[in-house]
């Protein structure tokens, strides 16, 4: 099989995306009241710094706040999920309408449209699901640095934007489809 192909099938695995997805939403929804996060676009945004630790690191950093719980581990480094790949609108895979529109036909999550914009949930049977990927283990660096990103980064969802395209600027200076290259 040839780097093309390899690299091509480990991006399609989207049952990954669609795990780490869930526990996203479910970390925000943990609370006293039910939270869900206000547009897709801050759902992108939160998704990029919990999809790359190495960013998430950085943007952590550019808070002053601790980066001991990211815990980078050596394969996170070079590996090809670490690598951001810039899309249209910056850190922002093409695919989130899909995911949350599999994960809204499987019961998992829901949205409410409010004006432009729509608020993306997760179901009491996403709860369930998120806890059973939860419980494997495959998943702890995940929710590690999902509570990460809901205490450090629920901000606006313009806030948040402003702050990674500042902390980031090399995000939006590429050319469409091109690697982001990232301090190690």
């Amino acid at each position: 099989m040839e780097l093309y192909q390899i690299l091509n099938e480990l991006d399609q695995a989207e049952d990954v995306h669609l795990g780490r997805i869930l526990i996203l939403l479910n970390e925000f929804s943990q609370g006293k009241r039910e939270k869900k996060i206000e547009g897709l676009t801050k759902l992108a945004k939160l998704d990029f710094l919990l999809r790359y630790p190495l960013y998430l690191e950085r943007a952590l950093i550019a808070r002053r706040k601790s980066t001991k719980n990211v815990q980078i581990l050596p394969h996170e480094k070079d590996s090809v999920e670490s690598k951001m790949v810039r899309y249209k609108y910056g850190p922002w895979d093409f695919r989130y309408r899909k995911f949350i529109n599999i994960l809204i036909g499987l019961g998992l999550a829901y949205y409410e449209q409010e004006g432009k914009r729509i608020n993306i949930g997760i179901t009491p049977k996403g709860k369930e699901y998120a806890e059973k990927l939860l419980q494997t283990h495959s998943f702890d660096d995940v929710r590690r640095r999902a509570k990460l990103v809901k205490t450090n980064f629920d901000l606006s969802a313009t806030s948040l934007m402003k702050f990674i395209y500042q902390t980031f600027p090399e995000i939006g200076s590429l050319d469409l489809g091109k690697e982001i290259q990232h301090e190690n």
